[in-house]
């Protein structure tokens, strides 16, 4: 038998009154006795776990997708250390340069950004039903990621292109 109780003020206050009451009542023995957050808290945990795990694994793959870019990123610009060399060389501006690369990068950034919304705009029917509290094709969440994802791209990619700038011609085209 369960009983629900109202109460205007702080319900552990009354706990013992209620107890009282529903014993002399009932005459069977009060027990597990909880306030509505509780019960509300234990009904919604598995929910808030799953989402708890899924920000640690999603900011886990921010920070490993950062690293794959800038890592990718500056080996293509260390490959790339003679041709950058010449076009500084050449008469080239750092900015041209600097902007090179980072169209380069973030071409490629954009292009996984877009396959990746699309995948996941496919996909939140399952995830749906790991999340509590969470439309399935939310704009603001879509949004959101798209310019997060292509914020962290475009910090993995600017640093490699910022050192792309400082590279001397003449070491550079002595480089092989």
């Amino acid at each position: 038998m369960k009983w629900i109780v109202r109460t205007r003020g702080n319900p552990l206050t009354l706990s013992a009154a209620i107890q009282e009451e529903v014993r002399q009542v009932t005459g069977l023995p009060v027990t597990d006795v909880r306030t509505m957050d509780e019960v509300i808290s234990r009904s919604t945990s598995r929910q808030r776990f799953n989402m708890l795990l899924m920000t640690i694994f999603g900011g886990a793959a921010l920070f490993l997708a950062a690293i794959g870019i800038y890592g990718l990123m500056a080996y293509s610009v260390q490959q790339r250390t003679q041709e950058i060399g010449i076009r500084l060389a050449l008469g080239a501006g750092a900015a041209g340069v600097r902007k090179m690369v980072v169209f380069q990068g973030m071409r490629l950034a954009l292009l996984g950004v877009t396959v990746g919304l699309a995948a996941s705009f496919f996909l939140t029917t399952l995830l749906a039903t790991f999340l509590f509290g969470v439309r399935e094709k939310d704009p603001v969440v879509f949004t959101a990621v798209a310019v997060t994802l292509s914020l962290v791209s475009l910090l993995a990619v600017w640093l490699p292109a910022r050192r792309a700038t400082r590279i001397d011609p003449v070491i550079a085209l002595r480089y092989e």
